[in-house]
């Protein structure tokens, strides 16, 4: 198989983006399209390096090395300091089919996508470029924790998090206010809340995934809360009732629920003219929301399937904000009766972002 998209897609790779998107995720594919036309292709592209990213760390015929050999490889190709053809060339063949054929084919499409990448401004490659080194930096390190066991507590939980959502969500923000002065003018009061942000849509698919992902012999949850319960990672088994871990799942769900409010927190700093970029966020919080419904009141599930929400409930979060999306009130009464039933809480005290990351400031 050529280890180089073919000619076609060479001369229209804004239309490769749009199809590889839709094969890789369908629900950035419904999402992103809703962004202002400048912002979608950059996102987009955006999307699919750190799409890459990850499949290269979840990539289970590398070992620990390659995969750091990789990352750092990649992201020399995004920083223009490598051939791209070269990175392709070296990781392809080494790919398994227990990655999916879209991911594959995406990695073998890497020259065509960082082409796009470095007809961006100075400004925004710098903004995505920064995204995948801390990611590309950040996501080996839990290669070292993982394993039925789960991660340590949920302070390591919260690092995971914002290495593979969090840092995602400072740099949406960064191209958001590349975008739009009056959106800059909130960068400050946005970056914390975009962490937050990443971290419940982050923690909600690690909920919905948690027997698929236990499946492969890996686990996300933290160790310590559940053990607190009387649920021990290491012995649990899908189809056998165990009180712990429903209390253990019921204070993940109020955890993320409370991220999510952040998230509809640092929308409505979004100035209501820009639809765009609020549809954009909107419907990846109510998404969210529904999931964690279905996860709460579907008790003893064994899989991802039995959780996923339905298309028509995709379309019913779709029709609600569109109409609402010029109304913070309504918006805000939308996600309280969206969230009703929910568990909910506050977050740990010691939950501060930049000192999460071990980060004492930033440009």
């Amino acid at each position: 198989m050529s280890q180089v998209p073919n000619s076609d897609l060479k001369s229209n790779v804004d239309a490769y983006q749009e199809e590889i998107l839709y094969k890789v995720s369908r629900t950035f594919a419904l999402t992103i399209p809703q962004l202002p036309a400048v912002l979608r292709r950059i996102v987009g592209n955006a999307y699919l390096l750190c799409r890459i990213a990850d499949t290269i760390e979840d990539e289970v015929a590398l070992t620990r090395e390659q995969k750091r050999g990789f990352h750092n490889q990649f992201t020399s190709v995004v920083a223009g300091r490598e051939e791209a053809e070269k990175f392709t060339s070296a990781i392809y063949p080494l790919l398994s089919e227990r990655t999916l054929a879209a991911e594959r084919e995406l990695v073998r499409s890497t020259p065509l996508v960082v082409s796009l990448t470095h007809q961006f401004s100075k400004e925004q490659r710098i903004v995505i470029e920064r995204c995948l080194n801390i990611m590309c930096q950040g996501m080996p390190e839990f290669q070292y924790h993982t394993g039925l066991g789960g991660l340590k507590d949920m302070r390591q939980l919260d690092r995971y998090c914002y290495y593979v959502a969090g840092v995602v969500g400072e740099m949406l923000t960064d191209l958001f206010c590349t975008y739009s002065p009056e959106i800059k003018k909130h960068r400050t009061s946005l970056m914390p809340l975009s962490i937050s942000f990443g971290q419940g849509l982050q923690m909600t698919n690690i909920l919905k995934d948690v027997w698929e992902d236990r499946a492969n012999e890996v686990c996300w949850l933290p160790y310590e809360l559940f053990l607190k319960e009387e649920c021990d990672l290491y012995t649990l088994t899908s189809g056998r009732y165990n009180k712990g871990f429903d209390i253990g799942l019921e204070r993940m769900i109020a955890i993320a629920h409370t991220h999510l409010r952040n998230a509809l927190a640092y929308t409505l700093l979004i100035p209501s003219q820009e639809v765009g970029i609020r549809r954009f966020c909107l419907w990846a919080i109510g998404f969210a929301v529904l999931s964690l419904r279905k996860l709460r009141n579907t008790p003893g599930f064994a899989s991802g399937q039995q959780v996923k929400i339905s298309r028509r409930s995709v379309k019913i979060v779709m029709v609600m904000v569109n109409a609402a999306v010029h109304n913070d009130v309504i918006l805000k009464l939308l996600f309280r009766w969206s969230v009703h039933g929910l568990p909910s809480g506050s977050l740990d005290p010691d939950w501060a972002p930049w000192e999460i990351m071990d980060i004492s400031s930033r440009d």
